[in-house]
């Protein structure tokens, strides 16, 4: 499936990072310059280059103002929608600042209510929403996974995971979801209502 990769200035880079063609790669603000150290050129930057000491030569630029709705972010996801991929990958997009960490979980959601699939590639974590839909991990997957409702409520179950779940309903108020271990199991976890954010251990 070609994917969109946005890469950001935060933590969280793939290694040995390649795109295959029909991939689109954006850097957004100072994410240029993170794929410029990696010997990539992206297909395009956007942003409001805030972060830049020029503005590049070398690919599609779209400029906006400093002073917007849309973060850097969510202004190349918007545009990754519109040439029709259904499939992100928001590398450098977490660990520095709180805010813009948060941020781009929210955009994991707006990703999802698009009918899309997103995913945070962390320092040290993974990261996805998931919309009444269900996501698999293999057995040989490790560590600790946690599940939060993004909406008011979701319903969740849980199978192949040291706490299961069935049709369980968890809320945007209380991480009734939060540490969760893989168990050498093959492991589903079943959002019916609602969406969730489901982070796990890279």
């Amino acid at each position: 499936m070609k994917t969109c990769y946005i890469f950001g200035s935060a933590l969280g880079f793939p290694e040995n990072f390649k795109p295959q063609d029909g991939d689109l790669v954006i850097g957004a603000d100072g994410g240029y310059l993170k794929l410029e150290s990696l010997g990539i050129t992206p297909h395009l930057t956007v942003g409001d280059f805030d972060s830049l000491r020029e503005i590049p030569k070398n690919c599609e630029i779209i400029k906006h103002p400093v002073k917007k709705d849309d973060t850097d972010t969510m202004l190349a996801v918007k545009i990754g929608l519109e040439r029709g991929y259904k499939n992100f990958c928001l590398c450098g997009c977490a660990g520095k600042r709180l805010d813009h960490t948060l941020a781009n979980i929210q955009t994991l959601s707006f990703i999802a209510e698009k009918g899309g699939k997103g995913y945070i590639f962390g320092d040290d974590f993974m990261a996805t929403a998931v919309k009444k839909n269900s996501i698999s991990f293999p057995k040989s997957q490790k560590g600790n996974i946690s599940v939060f409702s993004a909406t008011d409520r979701c319903e969740v179950s849980i199978t192949g995971l040291l706490y299961p779940l069935e049709k369980a309903e968890i809320t945007y108020d209380f991480p009734l979801g939060v540490s969760n271990s893989f168990i050498g199991e093959n492991a589903e976890i079943t959002i019916h209502k609602g969406t969730a954010i489901i982070i796990w251990d890279r």
